[in-house]
């Protein structure tokens, strides 16, 4: 970690998926007790309250393919800019939100920081999905479905160029982790990208040692660190219950806690992002309560 203060930043948003209540995940990480947990580890924290997203009944959607995208093109660029201060502060970014496509701002803050610096950083992706559409591939418009592939340079103008520099973070650099759902019509953008994808068949074959190993090796490589972004529908349903778009057959609760260990462990993470906690669909908050204590795991808390 770069500095022992945590700056946690909430995005209520909703706009880039299809189903309303992953805009309350922020609350609902407060209320589960984020900011007693992390200040148990002899942390610092700060909550910098939440960036402005317009609600979607104030808003039209406009076109099919890339439902909301200005609305959430202005969120993501001052969410850059909030991340940007962060770091400048000598804080350690914790971006709690709201829908996957929030990642195009807080690794836009990040990488732009890095980039001013001469330095390139590198990106893990932890999710179900591989969020490798654009508009063209995407079956819904749902702009959560397109958050790695505009970071990577493909994708709304809106989005790719929401950073100083483009790509934001090299294809080299960048690795999925736990995918097990992926659109027929983006499965040609996974491949031709080069992007490292670990399967839940690589994870069942290799283990997640091995996986986070060779994830943090691609990530580190020629970098100055990197940032995990970390959609908690990549852990099974059993964890983590109340998400955005739950999927069957993902990491069970020791592995989901070794990629923010392995994470931790590395001293090489400049932020961590936590996303598509759903309320409505959860069961007395349990999916926020897996997200707090994965955050501690994150920062630094062992075993022993």
């Amino acid at each position: 970690m770069m500095s022992r203060k945590v700056s946690a930043l909430g995005v209520p948003m909703d706009l880039g998926g299809g189903r309303r209540g992953v805009d309350m995940g922020p609350s609902a990480m407060r209320i589960a007790g984020l900011e007693r947990a992390v200040r148990s580890l002899g942390l610092e924290f700060e909550d910098l309250g939440n960036v402005h997203v317009d609600a979607p009944e104030r808003r039209d959607p406009r076109d099919p393919h890339a439902r909301f995208l200005s609305e959430i093109a202005a969120c993501c660029r001052e969410l850059r800019d909030e991340v940007q201060q962060i770091l400048s502060a000598g804080s350690f970014p914790l971006v709690i939100g709201g829908d996957h496509s929030i990642a195009v701002g807080t690794v836009a803050g990040i990488s732009s920081f890095h980039h001013a610096r001469n330095e390139r950083v590198g990106l893990i992706w932890f999710d179900a999905h591989s969020d490798m559409n654009t508009p063209r591939t995407s079956p819904s418009g749902n702009i959560h479905g397109m958050p790695l592939a505009s970071v990577l340079g493909f994708g709304p103008e809106e989005l790719v160029q929401c950073g100083s520099r483009t790509p934001m973070v090299d294809v080299e650099n960048a690795v999925l982790v736990g995918v097990r759902s992926i659109d027929p019509t983006e499965r040609e953008l996974v491949r031709e990208s080069g992007i490292k994808c670990y399967t839940m068949r690589e994870v069942d074959m290799l283990g997640m040692h091995r996986v986070m190993k060779e994830a943090i090796e691609i990530a580190t490589d020629g970098t100055v660190g990197f940032h995990l972004s970390f959609d908690l529908d990549g852990t099974d349903p059993s964890v983590a219950p109340g998400v955005g778009t739950p999927v069957p057959g993902g990491t069970n609760y020791r592995e989901s806690h070794l990629v923010m260990e392995m994470a931790a462990a590395s001293q090489k993470l400049l932020a961590l992002e936590m996303t598509e906690i759903n309320p409505i669909l959860d069961d007395r908050n349990t999916t926020a309560r897996a997200a707090v204590e994965l955050v501690l795991s994150g920062l630094g808390k062992t075993i022993l």
